[in-house]
């Protein structure tokens, strides 16, 4: 069996042959001089057309920050970290709140999420916790001792008009609800995330330190029944990102750069309370990322958490597009708004506008092949390192998700390449929710279905 760091050492070769490969096919390293650069685009194609095609060009480049943060991310820490191992006693842990928000649309799946999430707390030796959920609707939980359940009355409104999960969010810290102490824990999950071992020892390891008030953790998708193939593999790009330019801003420097996710975060509750949700409409489309904006720009430190929770992805193709206009179009309401300072969110303005202008920068794969332009070599070589990165994400994503002892090497491979065949699909799925969201209503929150129950045979 491969040890860890061999693993790292076999994916960092990997990577370095995919970006090698990819350089020398698309011509980002070539010996001697190339053909393309031996005529004059501006006679060729005027004005007019040289410049849209070398803008084009350009714009691909803004994605290049976050690249950049998933290869150093990738590199330089151990991809394949060994099992969480506890750096002190449970029984020294402050008290750890495990708060999961819903609509309450899918009782029991929340039901039975809360019992799988409860027993595996017990299992790995947590002590001092609570399982919260709060619901717009009444769920039917069990009474238990280590569970509480609050539904959100629908008279209740925040000073600043914030809505969907932010007003939920924001109700738990008023405080004729909250039960915390300035100094307790609080694990945000979605209904549907799923605790491991390694995840509550990580969050353990995490609040023992106590030096940063936030922290967030690896999400999979690939684990237990897969309920679609296309999504799963396609959300493969997150798992990589999430080892990639996640773990890098927060283990490196502590700050969310480029923002956060809105599930396993772990937050102090008096931090949580300083910074709140109640963050008005523009706040409550992408409350996770303008919630972490407005963090970093108070001042406080985030760090990464070891270990990683499960999800799944959307179940149909149309939920995976609606999630993704929702991403982009609250975090573009993140990005325009004036109470987050310039300064630090510039990294997270950058990475959102690579994201708008996609159906720009993709328009290059057909247009480099049709009407090729003479660019410097260090342009070409880093738009095929921009490429290269972006396939290998997919790649890492499957061999970090699925264990090959678990599917076969067969099915792994294919598996992987599955990941790649989906690129285009994926990409024309990205782009309809770019266009989609630009022009679309800014401020909803579309809940994508999270209760798949098997047709039953009879």
């Amino acid at each position: 069996m491969l040890t860890n760091t061999t693993k790292h050492v076999l994916h960092c070769c990997l990577l370095a042959t995919v970006i090698l490969v990819f350089e020398l096919v698309s011509g980002g390293i070539c010996w001697g001089t190339a053909q393309s650069r031996t005529f004059d685009p501006w006679a060729r194609y005027g004005f007019v057309g040289a410049f849209t095609l070398y803008l084009l060009r350009i714009l691909a480049f803004l994605s290049f920050p976050q690249v950049l943060f998933n290869f150093v991310g990738l590199t330089i820490y151990n991809a394949f970290p060994d099992k969480v191992i506890l750096k002190g006693s449970p029984l020294l842990a402050p008290f750890i709140c495990i708060r999961i928000v819903t609509r309450g649309d899918y009782p029991q799946l929340v039901r039975t999420n809360v019992a799988r999430n409860l027993n595996k707390c017990v299992e790995a030796g947590l002590e001092n916790f609570q399982i919260e959920v709060i619901s717009d609707k009444p769920i039917g939980l069990v009474n238990h001792r280590r569970i509480r359940e609050l539904v959100v009355p629908p008279t209740y409104k925040t000073s600043s008009g914030a809505l969907f999960k932010a007003r939920a969010l924001q109700y738990c810290l008023e405080s004729t609800v909250n039960e915390l102490a300035d100094h307790d824990w609080i694990v945000h999950l979605d209904e549907e995330t799923i605790l491991t071992e390694n995840s509550i020892r990580g969050i353990l390891n995490f609040v023992l330190d106590g030096k940063h008030q936030f922290g967030q953790g690896l999400i999979t998708y690939a684990n237990e029944e897969i309920i679609n193939w296309m999504t799963t593999l396609a959300d493969s790009f997150r798992v990589a990102d999430d080892m990639g330019k996640l773990r890098l801003q927060f283990t490196l420097f502590h700050k969310p750069l480029f923002s956060m996710k809105g599930s396993y975060v772990v937050t102090q509750m008096g931090a949580e309370r300083q910074v709140s949700f109640n963050n008005g409409p523009d706040g409550s489309v992408a409350e996770d990322c303008f919630f972490a904006m407005k963090a970093f720009s108070e001042g406080y430190t985030f760090n990464f958490v070891d270990g990683e929770m499960w999800e799944k992805s959307p179940f149909t193709l149309w939920d995976f597009m609606q999630q993704r206009k929702r991403w982009l179009q609250g975090i573009l309401l993140v990005v325009h708004s004036k109470a987050i300072p310039l300064k630090k969110k510039l990294l997270l303005g950058i990475s959102c506008y690579s994201w708008v202008t996609l159906p720009l920068s993709t328009s290059n794969v057909i247009l480099a092949g049709l009407c090729p332009i003479p660019c410097p070599p260090l342009v070409d070589f880093l738009c095929a390192f921009i490429g290269a990165v972006n396939i290998y994400m997919y790649v890492f994503g499957v061999v970090k998700s699925f264990s090959l002892y678990r599917v076969g090497f067969l099915r792994f491979v294919l598996c992987i390449c599955g990941a790649v065949s989906t690129i285009p699909i994926n990409l024309i799925i990205e782009n309809i929710a770019v266009i989609w969201g630009l022009f679309g209503k800014k401020h909803k929150f579309y809940v994508v279905n999270k209760d798949y129950r098997p047709p039953v045979t009879v």
